[in-house]
C-alpha cells in the first residue's frame, strides 16, 4: 500500500505540487484579507475571497473535463456540458486582474503597501487558475482535433474571456446571471456587441493581448524545460546524429 502511494506521488509529483501551491496561495490570500479585517475593523477586500472562489470553478471544471476526456463514452456525453460550464465561468479567473483598480480608491485602516500585496497576490492567483484551466482545455482539443484546432481554441477563448471581464466589471453581469436569466442577459450582451463603445474595444483588445502574452510565455517556458530534459537523456550517438555534418560546414 505504501509503495503504491509512493509511486503515485512520484508519478504525479508535479501535478500535486501545482495543486498544493495553488491552495497555499489561496490560503495566504484569505489570511491576508482576514488579518486586514481584524486590524482595520473594515470589510474592505472581503470580496476578493468570493472572487477567488469563483476563480476556482473553471479550474475544477477543466480538471474534471480533462479527467473524463480520456474515455470515449464520457468524451461526447459529459465533456460538452463541462465545457459549456467552463466557458461561462472562465472569465472569473482573469477577472481578478481588474481588482487592481480598487487600489486607486482611498485606503484607510491599513498601509497602502499591505493592500497592494493583498490585491496583487489574489489577482495573480486567479490568473494562474485561469491559465492552468485553459491549458487543460487546450490539451483536450489537441488530443481530439489536432494542434491547429487547439491553438485556434486558445485564440478564440482569450478575447471572449476579455469581453466577459468587461461585462463583469462595467456592466455588472456575472456567470450566475446567465444561468438564472439567460434571455435578459443575452439581450444585454447582444446590445454591447451590436453597438460597442471605444472603452469596450480597447479593454477587450488590451486584456486579450496581455492574457495571450502571459499564456504563451508560460507555455513556451514549460516546453523549454521539457526540451532540455529530452536533450539530457539523449545518448552520444543520438547527439552525433543531430550535429551538422563536417562535410557540409
Amino acid at each position: 500500500m505504501l509503495n503504491r502511494l509512493r509511486n503515485f506521488i512520484h508519478r504525479n509529483r508535479h501535478n500535486l505540487a501545482v495543486f498544493l501551491l495553488l491552495n497555499v496561495a489561496c490560503a495566504m490570500c484569505i489570511g491576508l484579507v482576514l488579518a486586514r479585517v481584524a486590524y482595520s475593523e473594515s470589510g474592505r477586500h472581503l470580496g476578493l475571497i468570493w472572487n477567488l472562489f469563483l476563480a476556482w470553478i473553471p479550474f475544477m471544471l477543466a480538471y474534471l473535463a480533462h479527467a473524463v476526456s480520456w474515455r470515449r463514452i464520457t468524451l461526447y456525453i459529459v465533456l460538452p456540458v463541462l465545457s459549456i460550464l467552463w466557458l461561462l465561468f472562465f472569465p472569473n479567473a482573469p477577472y481578478m486582474l481588474t481588482d487592481l483598480q480598487d487600489l486607486a480608491k482611498f485606503s484607510s485602516g491599513a498601509p497602502l503597501w499591505y493592500d497592494v500585496i493583498i490585491v496583487v497576490w489574489c489577482s495573480w492567483t486567479g490568473m494562474l487558475l485561469g491559465l492552468i484551466s485553459l491549458y487543460l482545455m487546450q490539451d483536450i482539443v489537441l488530443r481530439t482535433f489536432g494542434r491547429i484546432a487547439a491553438w485556434l481554441f486558445v485564440f478564440a477563448i482569450t478575447p471572449l474571456s476579455s469581453f466577459g471581464m468587461y461585462i463583469g466589471r462595467f456592466v455588472r453581469l456575472n456567470s450566475w446571471d446567465i444561468l438564472q436569466d439567460p434571455a435578459e442577459t443575452a439581450f444585454s450582451i447582444l446590445g454591447l456587441v451590436i453597438d460597442p463603445s471605444r472603452r469596450l474595444a480597447a479593454f477587450t483588445l488590451l486584456y486579450t493581448i496581455f492574457f495571450l502574452f502571459v499564456y504563451l510565455l508560460l507555455y513556451s517556458f514549460s516546453h523549454m524545460l521539457t526540451e532540455y530534459n529530452l536533450k539530457a537523456r539523449e545518448t552520444p550517438e543520438q547527439l552525433a546524429e543531430t550535429q551538422p555534418n563536417d562535410a557540409l560546414r
